[in-house]
């Protein structure tokens, strides 16, 4: 009777909200869970050891020739192909010649015609003054050129300094885009020319090189923030206006000074088409009348003009060493003022290359003395 009373009094044994908080009932560490098939056990066979393939060496490729890659080619270039070309800088005739032999496994491009010609630029300056093309080659990955272009006025200053840029580009007259980006370019310093000694390169085309918009171009919508370069400012001072090949010579027999201007290269662009029309005027200072003022033809469109005119000026030795000669370039305008671009003078008073062909004109009779003068922003008494 006693026990069951215990039984019946731990029964009805109540647990306080305390004493239920109280109880520890943490599981203790939590074991990881047993796959399914560790309670169904079967036997498989045991897996094979997993065959390792045999590593063959990759073969390594050819130790490039310093000759033939002067810059170094990017791997990711390869893939654009490659130009063959040469190059040699005349020095006596102050001329870079620059040879286009052919293109090798140039990449398609996405129109899926083929028509490439190879466009040469020179660095640093004006674009379309110094900028040359070869013919167009159609229906080949592999086009052959085999044309020369020439660079007149190139002396050995500016090969110190000057890159010849090198571009293959697909012609545009067979895309509906009036202008396609290049298949690939490549630079080469000229520095590295030894004058009168012609070197064949072999390089790898890489892709065109960007240039950061200026900030005031930044915030025009849709534009992007790069951009193709196309010019890069001159770093020597007369460069921007050009150059001209004169030639004198002072005739014994006619009595006088037989002037020649024979062409201008890198003429400064005064037109919005990028291009000039450019002539050349000739004064002997002081003047002695309408016969000291003369002017070569017009010759349209273009900032490398050809001329290769003659002027006489009669006088002893004497009378034109007193007196200066003022030789300046234009830019025909119809309807406007023509626009000067540049001017060179040479004199007794002159320095330079100036003063030494001066008086060695003047100094020999019957030798005809051909030299290029940079031109200046001097504008002239006419």
């Amino acid at each position: 009777m006693a026990g069951a009373a215990g039984a019946g009094a731990r029964r009805h044994q109540r647990v306080s909200m305390q004493e239920h908080m109280a109880i520890d009932v943490s599981p203790g560490p939590i074991r990881p869970i047993r796959l399914i098939s560790a309670y169904f056990p079967h036997s498989y066979p045991a897996p094979e050891p997993a065959r390792r393939p045999l590593l063959r060496p990759e073969p390594q490729p050819p130790d490039p020739d310093p000759e033939s890659d002067p810059e170094g080619d990017s791997d990711d270039s390869t893939a654009l192909g490659a130009l063959e070309f040469t190059l040699l800088f005349d020095a006596d005739n102050s001329a870079l010649h620059c040879t286009a032999h052919c293109a090798k496994g140039l990449k398609p491009p996405a129109s899926g015609s083929v028509g490439t010609y190879v466009k040469a630029n020179l660095l640093p300056g004006a674009s379309k003054a110094s900028q040359l093309r070869t013919r167009t080659v159609r229906g080949t990955r592999g086009p052959v050129w085999e044309e020369t272009l020439t660079y007149h006025g190139f002396t050995c200053q500016d090969a110190g300094y000057k890159t010849l840029r090198l571009c293959v580009c697909e012609d545009a007259r067979l895309r509906r885009r009036r202008r396609a980006p290049p298949l690939g370019e490549l630079r080469v310093p000229l520095r590295k020319l030894v004058p009168n000694r012609a070197r064949s390169f072999h390089i790898c085309l890489e892709k065109r090189r960007l240039v950061k918009r200026p900030k005031s171009l930044d915030t025009a919508r849709g534009m992007s923030l790069y951009e193709e370069e196309e010019e890069e400012v001159a770093a020597v001072a007369g460069e921007e206006r050009g150059r001209i090949l004169l030639s004198l010579c002072y005739s014994s027999q006619r009595g006088g000074l037989l002037v020649g201007v024979l062409r201008c290269s890198h003429l400064a662009p005064m037109d919005t088409n990028g291009y000039s029309d450019p002539f050349v005027r000739l004064l002997l200072h002081p003047n002695v009348g309408k016969k000291s003022k003369y002017k070569t033809s017009v010759r349209r469109k273009t900032l490398n003009p050809e001329f290769n005119e003659e002027f006489f000026y009669p006088g002893l030795r004497e009378e034109l060493a007193q007196k200066t000669l003022q030789v300046s370039v234009w830019d025909y305008d119809l309807g406007t003022a023509d626009d000067f671009i540049g001017g060179v003078q040479l004199s007794s008073q002159a320095s330079g290359e100036r003063l030494h062909h001066w008086r060695e004109c003047l100094g020999r009779s019957d030798c005809r003395l051909e030299l290029w003068h940079p031109l200046d922003n001097t504008s002239p008494v006419w």
